[in-house]
């Protein structure tokens, strides 16, 4: 196999490829976004992940088109919002994502942001994307922040209007996802359907890299506790997607390829809390 890089990458069920960390923007302010995200690039990250929520898809595909980089060696990544999940919303939501993303000319993937809008809603959302991804538009599709009977209930609807091959495929699924939320039970289902599983707030937001065991680890791998984060991250095979407007972290943060944590520390850095620090809509009994 292949030494991992920042340009590696993972074959999605869509036939795409993903590159195997991202860039997130995700409470980035609009007005340093472009700034951020360029040096992301610069840096060497291939994949950026925004959303309509971020407020900031503009000026994410505006830092790509100036990069200069071929735009098939990118890959934009932006979310249909929790306020437009049903067919005809979903539809209008899409193609504002794409009238910002215009000058790529397509969106590599576009996720359903959480569960909200109840089942009508979810699955009209669904259908809206699976007609722009049959246009060519999006490239490939899937779910965010889905509990187990959220995509349960997808993976009915599918199966009940043609299969995958007609009624989309589910390539990604993103989460919340570190030591501290490991959601096991979700990350099983969809690898059981050959789906990528991404890990957002990989670095927990910063509250837990005072952790003992993560100190230690750090210090006996001489990296910093994010890059032991990012690492475990990786070596548990998801696509994590770190962020950070402070442009030597945004380096930092991509110098996790040159060492590789043991199987035991592996287990050490594993533990039973589920502690998120952002919303869970997957949890969400009212959804």
């Amino acid at each position: 196999m292949a030494p991992l890089t920042l340009q590696s990458t993972k074959k999605m069920v869509s036939g795409y490829e993903i590159p195997a960390v991202g860039f997130g923007v995700y409470k980035t302010p609009p007005d340093v976004t472009e700034t951020v995200t360029l040096k992301a690039l610069q840096t060497g990250y291939r994949h950026i992940d925004s959303a309509q929520l971020y407020r900031n898809e503009l000026e994410c595909c505006t830092a790509i088109h100036k990069s200069g980089l071929d735009r098939s060696q990118i890959f934009y990544t932006s979310k249909v919002p929790t306020t437009h999940m049903s067919y005809e919303k979903a539809r209008e939501a899409i193609d504002a994502s794409l009238e910002a993303a215009s000058e790529l000319g397509y969106i590599d993937l576009m996720l359903l942001h959480a569960p909200y809008g109840g089942p009508t809603g979810r699955l009209g959302a669904w259908r809206a994307l699976v007609e722009a991804q049959q246009s060519g538009k999006i490239r490939s599709i899937g779910v965010s922040n889905y509990g187990i009977k959220h995509l349960e209930e997808l993976e009915a609807y599918i199966q009940s209007h043609g299969g995958a091959d007609v009624a989309g495929k589910i390539s990604v699924g993103q989460y919340e996802i570190h030591p501290w939320c490991a959601r096991e039970d979700i990350v099983g289902w969809l690898r059981d359907r050959g789906a990528v599983v991404e890990a957002y707030s990989p670095l927990v937001q910063a509250k837990r890299m005072e952790e003992p065991v993560l100190r230690e680890l750090a210090r006996k791998y001489a990296k910093s506790p994010a890059q032991v984060l990012v690492r475990w991250s990786l070596q548990k095979g998801y696509v994590p997607l770190p962020k950070s407007v402070t442009e030597s972290r945004i380096v930092e943060n991509t110098q996790v390829f040159d060492f590789e944590l043991s199987r035991e520390d592996m287990d050490r850095l594993q533990t039973a809390e589920y502690a998120p620090v952002c919303w869970d809509p997957a949890r969400d009994s009212r959804l």
